[in-house]
């Protein structure tokens, strides 16, 4: 019995599809023959026809006809994108998904954040066996570089919208586009203008040259990769001691475009590249066999991810293979971290590729004493965890904008700092103002009346009464400490008087429009708005990222949209992590506390050190960074906020080990309540 035959035993008498259309499905077709019942094969991108003598079906079919296996022939990297896109359905109607290694594709995978559990290559175990021998070659993708996206098929769809940006619709395009490459690639290894040359003679639907969407997939794909850095140093290492070093890669690329690749990563470290489909075959056929005509009977090693082309097909020519970890491959080993119930659309699949090839840029995660999750630098902590729901909120504040046809933007300080950078980046020539306010500063001039001075009081301030006047009011005075704050309304109001007119001055200066006016809060009840409402002329429109005590200021007139609404908030991350996102979103200069009265600002002490405010500069550089990758990578019109998706990047923060003690040392600071936290106790 063979070992395909031995794994599907217990299906003998069940109903089996066959996801997969490319020349192994028809090598299991063969090695299957008659023992089992095949009802038809299944594709995510076609549903009709014949091939192999199968019948094609789509999942709806599968369902009705009451598959109970579906068989995934594909490379392990394309099985997580067929379990991404049926695996619901097969859990929903008892189908078993499983791979032709006999592993179950939807079995729950339990989140963790150590390597210990599981197996893999260490660097000092792959520099010993390259070390033996005088040949060794490297696969490309996935092994020296990484695309920052989920699936190698994001590309496709990235294509499909560039394409109808530029009024192109290609119906079904994705679908089209790999059916040409898997019909091409049952007789040969096509280039990119071949799958297209292909796909337009059978849908000649539109004016378009096969080199030109070849260019511009190129372009789309070449913009996603970067450098495995860990492996791309030991490769040179290798290289520099003697060994021959080839680039042997299954591409529709060809050997220029592969060149340009490894300048792009200033990888130089190589003899030549043996690209699939300049020699119209690939791993799984001869490829590796060009490679010995070239190498003679010299001892060669071959590195790569995928554990069959890399690794079994290596194997049949004689060659010793070396499995590393792709990036998605280290994600699934610690059960997704979460994201996999939470990707849903391109966008998404984007912002996953890019936690991904940050965090597992480095397959060598199975070091002794060092398999936990580390993070080391502060930027890093800002790209990873802080800057996908930062993204989404910036986004969506530029949408509000639209939506209310807003003529003034508001970022309130300190926390509008990088906001205002990021939504500025968006919006192009469009003016927005960093906006000088504090919460001290707001009441301290927009005070009126003793209903005010009762709303500050409630407000329970961490210190004493003569504190309280000082911090809050700007007041000295040595009170009776039995007395409360309205026994100094007379104090409080005229020092109140002569705040407005220096703020008002400020605020003369700075040339608002007239009209309705975005007002940036991060998290706030409201207060700023409120007291601002009456030294402002514009009504003003609050954007939050999160608004507190809603029910509370329902009663203020305060015109407020929330980011989060009050019904996200139970079971959020983002109530339980808005104090870390606040510390590291401030501004690197203290707070302000009023006005002179010429209109020129009066700032607090500043109690953070300097070590304190590079760690979120580096910080706000990484979410800065992440950002700008995020939206030159994710076309216009695929861009999406996915909050939950957000939320698991946030989270993840406190199951990762922080090894950046600036970040670990920083403090939470609110001075109008005179509280401080560590951040240690908020981690």
């Amino acid at each position: 019995m063979s070992e395909l035959s031995q794994i599907l035993r217990k299906f003998k008498n069940s109903k089996i599809a066959i996801y997969g259309l490319g020349t192994e499905t028809e090598k299991v077709l063969a090695e299957m023959g008659q023992a089992f019942q095949i009802i038809g094969l299944l594709d995510g991108y076609r549903e009709d026809g014949m091939l192999y003598g199968k019948k094609i079906i789509s999942m709806a079919e599968a369902v009705t006809d009451q598959v109970e296996l579906i068989l995934v022939v594909a490379r392990p990297g394309s099985c997580k994108a067929i379990t991404k896109r049926i695996g619901q359905t097969c859990i929903q109607h008892g189908i078993v998904l499983m791979d032709v290694r006999g592993k179950n594709l939807c079995d729950a995978k339990r989140i963790s954040y150590d390597f210990g559990g599981v197996s893999g290559i260490t660097e000092d175990a792959l520099k010993q066996r390259a070390a033996g021998k005088d040949v060794v070659s490297v696969d490309l993708f996935d092994t020296l570089v990484m695309r920052q996206t989920l699936f190698p098929e994001d590309v496709l769809d990235m294509l499909d919208f560039r394409l109808r940006e530029k009024g192109i619709r290609i119906e079904d395009f994705c679908a089209r586009r790999l059916e040409s490459e898997k019909c091409l690639s049952k007789v040969t290894a096509p280039s990119l203008v071949d799958i297209y040359s292909h796909m337009l003679k059978q849908y000649p639907t539109v004016d378009i040259a096969p080199e030109t969407l070849a260019e511009m997939e190129w372009q789309i794909d070449y913009g996603l990769l970067v450098p495995r850095e860990r492996m791309c140093e030991l490769i040179s290492g290798i290289y520099d001691m003697g060994k021959a070093v080839y680039i042997v890669s299954d591409t529709y690329y060809s050997k220029a475009q592969l060149k340009a690749v490894l300048e792009k990563i200033q990888f130089s470290a190589y003899e030549d590249i043996f690209a699939s489909c300049e020699y119209g075959t690939g791993k799984r056929q001869q490829l590796f066999q060009k490679l010995q005509e070239r190498t003679g009977e010299k001892p060669c090693l071959h590195i790569g991810d995928d554990t069959v082309a890399d690794g079994e097909c290596a194997e049949e020519h004689g060659i010793e293979a070396c499995h590393i970890c792709s990036g998605i491959e280290l994600l699934e080993m610690l059960g997704y971290l979460g994201l996999w119930d939470r990707i849903e659309r391109l966008s998404d699949r984007i912002k996953a590729g890019m936690f991904v090839a940050n965090l597992f840029n480095s397959p060598f995660q199975f070091e002794p004493g060092a398999q936990e999750i580390r993070v080391r630098k502060a930027f890093d902590i800002g790209y990873l965890f802080f800057a996908p729901v930062i993204t989404d909120f910036v986004f969506w504040f530029r949408k509000q904008v639209k939506r209310y046809r807003l003529e003034n933007i508001c970022f309130c300080a300190r926390d509008g700092y990088l906001i205002k950078k990021l939504y500025d980046a968006l919006a192009g020539d469009e003016t927005s103002l960093y906006f000088l306010t504090s919460r001290t500063a707001a009441i301290r001039a927009g005070i009126e009346n003793e209903a005010d001075i009762r709303y500050v009081e409630e407000m329970k301030f961490s210190g004493t009464l003569k504190e309280q006047l000082k911090e809050r009011f700007g007041i000295l005075a040595e009170p009776d400490e039995e007395r409360g704050l309205l026994d100094y309304a007379e104090k409080i109001l005229d020092k109140a008087a002569m705040d407005r007119k220096g703020y008002q001055a400020y605020i003369g200066r700075l040339g608002m429009k007239k009209g309705d006016t975005a007002f940036f809060d991060f998290v706030a009840k409201g207060t700023c708005q409120m007291f601002m409402g009456r030294l402002l002329d514009n009504h003003l429109k609050g954007l939050y990222f999160l608004q507190l005590e809603e029910e509370h200021m329902r009663g203020n007139g305060l015109d407020i949209v929330p980011f989060y609404k009050a019904e996200e908030m139970e079971n959020s991350a983002i109530f339980e992590n808005y104090y870390i996102l606040e510390t590291v979103l401030t501004a690197p200069w203290p707070s302000v506390k009023g006005f002179g009265e010429d209109g020129e600002p009066q700032y607090a002490r500043e109690t953070r050190g300097a070590e304190a405010l590079a760690c979120i500069q580096a910080v706000q550089d990484g979410i800065a960074a992440y950002f700008r990758t995020y939206l030159k990578l994710c076309p216009k019109e695929a861009r999406s906020e996915n909050k939950l998706l957000d939320e698991v990047f946030l989270s993840m923060l406190h199951g990762v080990s922080v090894l950046e003690e600036a970040f670990l040392k920083l403090k939470t600071e609110d001075p109008f309540f005179n509280r401080m936290t560590d951040m240690t106790n908020l981690l």
